[in-house]
């Protein structure tokens, strides 16, 4: 079941349009910096080795990894931000209950029944994925327990891909610089690990670094989860699911050196002009969008139209956004302003 769930994620319009959303570099900014697809892509595979190495269910695991990010909006964390504000006194927006609804409702793919009919553990693990950029709200999927442990795999996976992607995508970029990553205690692990003497960091040292940094904490997180396991000797998943912890988590060690990495990225590449005025074209672009189409419903298309009724107009702008790619969001933005 868990592999029909992936095949069905798989062949969504959602997924296949996380190829032209933006991760961190919007997508024409080049053509080696990291989408959403990527980005989900290389979150399914990290996931997958730790699941093997922790004996859980990979077929699970891959499922919720390459659902975890289909209702994300155009324009990343940004374009998040801007709906949330935009819908805020109709429910908000989060990408997270967004991609449950993809995957509930959104999608009509089948005659019998909305949305891709996944299987629960699926769909509860998604929607309590959560990582520093992601807040669970799971008031319908057992919400006073825990993640089950393949989604907490999931969770892991997503933090360990996008913390060591991001810091190559700005090496990449040239807005970080090798210097900037010398205070970072996990690049000075991997820096003695492959034995580089950090004078000159080619291309090829940098797939190194990066590739030896993502080995590293892999390893320390099956170790540490595996030492837990031992010592607290859980007979069931819903047990795991009871801990006051997740149990599949870095060593204190590690989540400080992932607050590191957190930290110059925030103060180093975040906040760049080259990345921070995405913010600006993103609240241009999205804002006049969700005005016309409230003003206009009839410039909706029809299938969007034919849902009004039901979510109501707000809803319905919200999704319709939500769902286009950050070119489609520019070219629409560009076909009403030349109106």
């Amino acid at each position: 079941e868990f592999q029909r769930d992936r095949d069905r994620i798989i062949h969504t319009t959602a997924f296949r349009r996380l190829e032209y959303k933006t991760q961190v570099f919007e997508n024409n900014e080049g053509d080696y910096y990291r989408t959403r697809l990527t980005h989900t892509l290389e979150v399914t595979q990290i996931g997958r080795t730790i699941a093997r190495a922790l004996a859980a269910n990979e077929d699970l695991v891959e499922a919720i990894c390459l659902a975890h990010d289909l209702g994300h909006p155009p324009f990343g964390h940004t374009g998040e931000r801007i709906l949330n504000h935009l819908i805020s006194h109709h429910g908000g927006f989060d990408h997270n209950k967004q991609s449950l609804r993809i995957v509930t409702e959104i999608e009509s793919r089948y005659p019998n029944f909305k949305g891709l009919n996944l299987t629960w553990e699926v769909r509860e693990g998604m929607v309590k994925h959560e990582t520093e950029y992601d807040i669970s709200d799971a008031k319908s999927y057992n919400p006073d327990l825990r993640a089950h442990i393949e989604a907490q795999i999931a969770n892991a996976a997503d933090e360990l891909a996008y913390n060591a992607h991001d810091l190559d995508d700005g090496l990449r970029s040239g807005i970080l610089q090798p210097n900037h990553l010398n205070e970072l205690t996990l690049w000075q692990l991997a820096k003695s690990s492959i034995n580089w003497d950090g004078k000159e960091l080619t291309e090829l040292t940098r797939h190194r670094m990066i590739r030896r940094m993502i080995g590293l904490q892999i390893h320390q997180l099956i170790t540490h989860t595996n030492n837990q396991i031992k010592n607290i000797q859980v007979s069931s998943p819903i047990d795991i699911q009871k801990l006051e912890f997740n149990l599949v988590e870095q060593s204190h060690d590690y989540k400080n050196y992932n607050d590191e990495i957190n930290n110059l990225l925030r103060s180093k590449l975040f906040t760049h002009p080259r990345v921070s005025n995405m913010e600006k074209t993103a609240k241009t672009i999205l804002g006049k969008l969700f005005t016309t189409f409230i003003k206009n419903p009839d410039k909706l298309p029809i299938t969007i139209q034919a849902n009004i009724n039901e979510l109501g107009i707000q809803r319905a702008v919200c999704d319709y956004i939500a769902g286009m790619t950050d070119r489609f969001a520019k070219s629409e933005y560009n076909q009403i302003i030349n109106i």
